[in-house]
Protein backbone atom coordinates (compact mmCIF):
# COMPACT_ATOMS: atom_id res chain seq x y z
CA UNK A 1 0.00 0.00 0.00
CA UNK A 2 1.47 3.42 -0.96
CA UNK A 3 1.78 6.28 1.65
CA UNK A 4 -1.26 8.79 1.41
CA UNK A 5 1.91 11.34 1.56
CA UNK A 6 3.80 10.39 -1.14
CA UNK A 7 0.24 9.74 -3.01
CA UNK A 8 0.21 13.00 -3.00
CA UNK A 9 3.60 14.13 -3.80
CA UNK A 10 3.33 11.81 -6.86
CA UNK A 11 -0.22 13.14 -7.88
CA UNK A 12 0.86 17.30 -7.18
CA UNK A 13 4.35 16.79 -9.73
CA UNK A 14 2.26 14.37 -12.19
CA UNK A 15 -0.27 17.38 -12.16
CA UNK A 16 2.62 19.82 -12.91
CA UNK A 17 4.39 18.20 -15.39
CA UNK A 18 0.56 17.37 -17.08
CA UNK A 19 0.04 21.30 -17.48
CA UNK A 20 3.64 21.97 -18.76
CA UNK A 21 3.16 19.68 -21.64
CA UNK A 22 0.24 21.41 -23.53
CA UNK A 23 -0.93 24.39 -21.44
CA UNK A 24 1.45 26.59 -19.34
CA UNK A 25 4.76 26.66 -19.39
CA UNK A 26 5.57 24.31 -21.93
CA UNK A 27 9.55 24.12 -19.91
CA UNK A 28 10.46 20.44 -20.76
CA UNK A 29 9.15 19.56 -17.85
CA UNK A 30 6.70 16.98 -19.42
CA UNK A 31 9.85 14.65 -20.79
CA UNK A 32 9.69 11.28 -19.88
CA UNK A 33 13.48 11.56 -17.98
CA UNK A 34 12.26 14.08 -16.00
CA UNK A 35 8.93 13.10 -15.22
CA UNK A 36 9.98 9.71 -14.15
CA UNK A 37 13.43 11.05 -12.79
CA UNK A 38 10.86 13.07 -10.36
CA UNK A 39 8.67 9.98 -9.41
CA UNK A 40 11.93 7.84 -8.55
CA UNK A 41 13.28 10.21 -6.34
CA UNK A 42 10.05 11.18 -4.41
CA UNK A 43 9.72 7.37 -3.79
CA UNK A 44 13.12 7.44 -2.74
CA UNK A 45 14.94 6.19 -6.04
CA UNK A 46 16.47 8.88 -8.39
CA UNK A 47 18.36 6.70 -10.65
CA UNK A 48 15.71 4.34 -11.14
CA UNK A 49 13.56 6.59 -12.09
CA UNK A 50 15.98 8.56 -14.09
CA UNK A 51 16.67 5.15 -16.04
CA UNK A 52 12.67 4.53 -16.44
CA UNK A 53 12.94 7.94 -17.99
CA UNK A 54 15.54 7.34 -20.59
CA UNK A 55 14.20 4.04 -22.00
CA UNK A 56 10.66 6.23 -21.82
CA UNK A 57 12.24 8.96 -23.79
CA UNK A 58 13.51 6.61 -26.57
CA UNK A 59 10.03 6.03 -27.21
CA UNK A 60 8.60 9.92 -26.74
CA UNK A 61 11.36 11.02 -29.54
CA UNK A 62 8.80 9.46 -31.86
CA UNK A 63 6.01 11.39 -31.17
CA UNK A 64 5.28 15.19 -32.93
CA UNK A 65 2.95 16.84 -30.84
CA UNK A 66 1.78 19.40 -33.11
CA UNK A 67 -1.00 20.96 -35.21
CA UNK A 68 -4.29 18.47 -34.94
CA UNK A 69 -2.33 15.25 -34.41
CA UNK A 70 -2.87 12.75 -31.35
CA UNK A 71 -0.09 11.25 -29.44
CA UNK A 72 0.13 9.82 -26.03
CA UNK A 73 0.96 12.23 -22.99
CA UNK A 74 4.04 10.86 -21.07
CA UNK A 75 4.41 13.19 -18.12
CA UNK A 76 1.71 11.72 -15.60
CA UNK A 77 2.30 8.20 -17.26
CA UNK A 78 6.38 8.78 -16.47
CA UNK A 79 5.76 9.47 -13.13
CA UNK A 80 3.89 6.72 -12.40
CA UNK A 81 6.34 4.95 -13.97
CA UNK A 82 9.15 5.83 -12.47
CA UNK A 83 7.54 4.93 -8.75
CA UNK A 84 7.00 1.99 -10.04
CA UNK A 85 10.47 1.17 -10.59
CA UNK A 86 11.80 2.63 -7.51
CA UNK A 87 12.69 0.21 -4.91
CA UNK A 88 15.79 1.87 -3.39
CA UNK A 89 18.35 -0.06 -2.16
CA UNK A 90 17.71 -3.97 -4.45
CA UNK A 91 18.77 -3.04 -7.92
CA UNK A 92 18.46 -6.89 -8.70
CA UNK A 93 14.59 -6.05 -8.26
CA UNK A 94 14.64 -3.03 -10.58
CA UNK A 95 15.97 -4.68 -12.88
CA UNK A 96 13.39 -7.35 -12.96
CA UNK A 97 10.68 -4.44 -12.31
CA UNK A 98 12.13 -2.35 -15.64
CA UNK A 99 10.57 -3.87 -18.39
CA UNK A 100 7.28 -3.82 -16.40
CA UNK A 101 7.43 -0.58 -15.98
CA UNK A 102 8.27 0.53 -19.33
CA UNK A 103 5.18 -1.30 -20.50
CA UNK A 104 2.96 0.42 -17.64
CA UNK A 105 4.23 3.61 -18.64
CA UNK A 106 3.61 3.05 -22.33
CA UNK A 107 -0.41 1.88 -22.03
CA UNK A 108 -0.69 4.74 -19.33
CA UNK A 109 0.58 7.46 -21.87
CA UNK A 110 -1.93 6.03 -24.42
CA UNK A 111 -4.80 6.71 -22.06
CA UNK A 112 -3.25 10.12 -21.09
CA UNK A 113 -3.65 11.38 -24.62
CA UNK A 114 -7.12 10.15 -24.43
CA UNK A 115 -7.92 12.29 -21.92
CA UNK A 116 -6.35 15.28 -23.76
CA UNK A 117 -8.70 14.66 -26.31
CA UNK A 118 -11.49 14.63 -23.98
CA UNK A 119 -10.21 18.24 -22.48
CA UNK A 120 -9.99 19.34 -25.59
CA UNK A 121 -13.68 18.69 -27.00
CA UNK A 122 -15.01 20.10 -23.38
CA UNK A 123 -12.62 23.25 -23.91
CA UNK A 124 -14.56 23.26 -27.03
CA UNK A 125 -18.20 23.79 -25.36
CA UNK A 126 -16.73 26.52 -22.47
CA UNK A 127 -15.75 28.49 -25.84
CA UNK A 128 -18.51 27.96 -27.57
CA UNK A 129 -20.38 29.42 -24.40
CA UNK A 130 -18.45 32.44 -24.54
CA UNK A 131 -18.77 33.10 -28.14
CA UNK A 132 -20.00 36.13 -28.39
CA UNK A 133 -17.98 37.71 -25.60
CA UNK A 134 -15.20 36.27 -27.77
CA UNK A 135 -15.77 37.66 -30.96
CA UNK A 136 -16.70 41.11 -29.53
CA UNK A 137 -12.82 41.05 -28.13
CA UNK A 138 -14.15 40.20 -24.13
CA UNK A 139 -10.96 40.36 -22.46
CA UNK A 140 -12.64 39.34 -19.25
CA UNK A 141 -14.17 36.07 -21.23
CA UNK A 142 -10.70 35.48 -23.01
CA UNK A 143 -9.41 35.27 -19.50
CA UNK A 144 -12.03 32.91 -18.41
CA UNK A 145 -11.51 30.97 -21.17
CA UNK A 146 -7.84 30.05 -20.23
CA UNK A 147 -8.23 30.11 -16.51
CA UNK A 148 -10.80 27.53 -17.13
CA UNK A 149 -9.09 25.17 -19.23
CA UNK A 150 -5.68 25.46 -17.32
CA UNK A 151 -7.42 24.36 -14.42
CA UNK A 152 -9.37 21.72 -15.52
CA UNK A 153 -5.78 20.21 -17.12
CA UNK A 154 -4.03 20.87 -13.81
CA UNK A 155 -6.80 18.62 -12.30
CA UNK A 156 -7.14 16.38 -15.25
CA UNK A 157 -2.96 15.31 -14.86
CA UNK A 158 -3.27 15.09 -11.04
CA UNK A 159 -6.07 12.97 -11.44
CA UNK A 160 -4.82 10.39 -14.27
CA UNK A 161 -1.28 9.99 -12.40
CA UNK A 162 -2.89 9.16 -9.27
CA UNK A 163 -4.89 6.04 -10.76
CA UNK A 164 -1.60 5.04 -12.86
CA UNK A 165 0.33 5.25 -9.42
CA UNK A 166 -2.59 2.92 -7.32
CA UNK A 167 -2.70 0.47 -10.09
CA UNK A 168 1.29 0.48 -11.22
CA UNK A 169 2.54 -0.20 -7.60
CA UNK A 170 0.35 -2.48 -6.69
CA UNK A 171 0.62 -4.73 -9.86
CA UNK A 172 4.11 -4.30 -8.84
CA UNK A 173 3.96 -5.87 -5.70
CA UNK A 174 2.00 -8.35 -6.88
CA UNK A 175 3.88 -9.63 -9.43
CA UNK A 176 7.31 -9.61 -7.32
CA UNK A 177 7.47 -13.22 -6.97
CA UNK A 178 6.77 -14.07 -10.79
CA UNK A 179 9.74 -11.80 -11.22
CA UNK A 180 11.95 -13.53 -9.02
CA UNK A 181 11.95 -16.25 -12.42
CA UNK A 182 13.65 -13.52 -14.43
CA UNK A 183 17.30 -12.31 -13.82
CA UNK A 184 18.01 -9.31 -13.80
CA UNK A 185 19.99 -8.99 -17.16
CA UNK A 186 17.46 -11.00 -19.06
CA UNK A 187 15.47 -8.46 -17.90
CA UNK A 188 17.65 -5.19 -19.10
CA UNK A 189 18.95 -6.93 -22.26
CA UNK A 190 15.09 -6.90 -23.41
CA UNK A 191 14.65 -3.63 -22.37
CA UNK A 192 17.69 -2.05 -24.14
CA UNK A 193 17.04 -4.25 -27.25
CA UNK A 194 12.90 -2.87 -27.83
CA UNK A 195 14.21 0.38 -26.69
CA UNK A 196 16.95 0.95 -29.24
CA UNK A 197 14.88 -0.56 -31.82
CA UNK A 198 11.57 2.50 -31.17
CA UNK A 199 14.23 5.10 -30.89
CA UNK A 200 16.65 4.18 -33.97
CA UNK A 201 12.96 4.26 -35.57
CA UNK A 202 11.98 7.21 -34.09
CA UNK A 203 15.60 8.80 -35.58
CA UNK A 204 14.95 7.22 -38.92
CA UNK A 205 11.69 9.09 -39.31
CA UNK A 206 12.88 12.28 -38.29
CA UNK A 207 16.15 12.45 -40.98
CA UNK A 208 15.17 10.02 -43.98
CA UNK A 209 13.89 12.78 -45.62
CA UNK A 210 16.79 15.28 -45.31
CA UNK A 211 19.56 15.35 -47.50
CA UNK A 212 22.29 13.63 -47.55
CA UNK A 213 21.00 11.82 -44.07
CA UNK A 214 22.89 8.49 -44.36
CA UNK A 215 26.06 10.35 -44.25
CA UNK A 216 25.10 12.51 -41.39
CA UNK A 217 22.92 9.31 -39.62
CA UNK A 218 26.39 7.18 -40.00
CA UNK A 219 28.63 9.85 -38.96
CA UNK A 220 26.27 10.31 -35.66
CA UNK A 221 26.25 5.96 -34.89
CA UNK A 222 30.02 6.43 -35.08
CA UNK A 223 30.28 8.95 -33.03
CA UNK A 224 28.34 7.89 -30.41
CA UNK A 225 30.03 3.85 -31.20
CA UNK A 226 33.77 5.74 -30.48
CA UNK A 227 32.09 7.62 -27.15
CA UNK A 228 30.94 4.12 -25.64
CA UNK A 229 34.50 2.34 -26.65
CA UNK A 230 36.52 5.07 -25.12
CA UNK A 231 34.64 6.40 -22.29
Amino acid sequence: MIDPVTLIHLTIVGAIVGLDFVSFPQAMLSRPLVSATLGGWLCGDTASGLLVGVLLECFALETMPFGASRYPEWGPAAVAAGAMAAVPGNAELVARTLPMAVLCGLCAAMVGGQTLVWLRRFNLSVAERYRDALAAGDATALVSVHWTGMILDFGRAGAVTALFVMVMLPLRAALVDALHTVSGETSLAVVAVLATGVAGGAVWKVVHTARDYVRYLLVGLLAGAAVVVLR
